[in-house]
């Protein structure tokens, strides 16, 4: 089934959770809602499920208009971050649940509905757990459990509210793959809330980046990893250095040092060629910050090398600038490091190989006169 949502807005009192927010998801992707706390990612699933109505604009469903029908009539399957499993029945009853309650004249036999419990606990590999509670399982287990129960009533959208926000990082990791797996095997079109980075590049077919109430870019996890369309996307998915400066004769100036800014320059839309002296910011993430030792003609930006950590096969260093009380952080393999012999406290040069520069606004420009002032 695919969905699309047309200038959707949504008010709670004065604060602004959807702000004219149009989106189409295609039947059989797993699409990702990805952003921070209070951005309106869950409002608009809500909304979508029926579970919360909008101020204006429209929910379709396969072209037609949902606005009629209630959150049973929507067909979606909702899980939750709190797996909302009741206490008080086994694993194999918290599944069948949905089937059981069913209108008469729709509820299948019961031999049917065992068939399909099992089915279930089959396809989330937890065919063994039918008859404990949960209270007995683990947090993933648990997890699993609400989703089999959610895909019982054979939902045509599947709705995940932050699903691996309760459990720690290995039990996350591994559910996400389980996750991919399971929606590649079923094809049901699914939309899953998150505010990890990592876990929606890695899950997804499409990531919608959502800032304040409104989108800031739609695309595959590549394409918004690496063409970001603005500061905010940039900054959100993963580390990230900034360089605040001007750009003169194809050079950010950054103080008194310079980057130079060459083919493998991103610009923000403005292209490639900016006014003179024009105040601009510059993003590079640690993987593309080179460090090399200082010499005649090098350019860059001098630092100190405060910390370096070993972590695997990564090295990352923390690099101080003067004047400045953000350190850059950089990531080199353990072979550069031999290579380059550094100790914490030696004064290097970063140059970045690949920066993406964007002019600064007005109101970022205020800003920062009064972050000086």
């Amino acid at each position: 089934m695919s969905i699309a949502v047309h200038n959707i807005a949504k008010r709670f009192g004065n604060f602004v959770a959807l702000d004219d927010v149009s989106l189409d998801f295609p039947s059989g992707e797993l699409v990702a809602l990805l952003g921070p706390s209070g951005c309106g990612k869950t409002t608009l699933l809500r909304v979508i499920a029926g579970l919360e109505s909008a101020d204006q604009g429209s929910v379709h469903f396969d072209g037609d208009d949902a606005a009629d029908r209630g959150v049973r009539e929507r067909q979606v399957g909702f899980v939750f971050q709190h797996y909302a499993l009741f206490r008080h029945m086994t694993v194999f009853e918290n599944i069948a649940f949905g089937l059981r309650v069913r209108p008469r004249a729709t509820r299948p036999p019961e031999a049917e509905i065992r068939r399909k419990v099992h089915e279930l606990l089959q396809l989330v590999q937890l065919d063994w757990l039918a008859d404990r509670y949960p209270a007995q399982l683990s947090g993933g287990q648990r997890q699993r459990i609400a989703l089999a129960r959610a895909l019982a009533v054979e939902p045509k959208v599947l709705l995940l509210d932050e699903p691996f926000g309760a459990l720690d990082a290995k039990v996350r990791k591994e559910l996400r793959r389980w996750l991919r797996r399971l929606h590649d095997e079923l094809h049901i079109t699914s939309i899953f809330v998150t505010h990890d980075q990592e876990e929606a590049l890695e899950v997804a077919d499409r990531v919608v980046v959502m800032n304040r109430g409104k989108v800031e870019q739609i695309g595959t996890p590549d394409e918004v990893y690496d063409h970001p369309a603005s500061p905010f996307v940039y900054g959100f998915l993963g580390s990230v250095n900034l360089f605040h400066g001007r750009v003169q004769d194809d050079q950010l100036h950054v103080g008194e040092h310079a980057l130079a800014l060459d083919g493998h320059t991103q610009t923000s839309g403005i292209a490639a060629n900016f006014l003179a002296d024009t105040q601009a910011i510059a993003y590079a993430r640690p993987h593309d910050v080179e460090i090399v030792r200082p010499g005649v003609g090098v350019i860059g930006i001098p630092v100190r090398v405060a910390r370096i950590l070993t972590v695997g096969p990564v090295v990352r260093l923390e690099l101080e600038r003067a004047g400045e009380t953000v350190p850059i952080e950089a990531e080199i393999t353990r072979e550069r490091l031999r290579e380059l012999a550094l100790l914490e406290g030696e004064e290097v040069v970063v140059q970045p190989r690949r920066v993406r520069v964007f002019p600064l606004s007005e109101k970022q420009l205020q800003e920062r006169i009064e972050a000086v002032i």
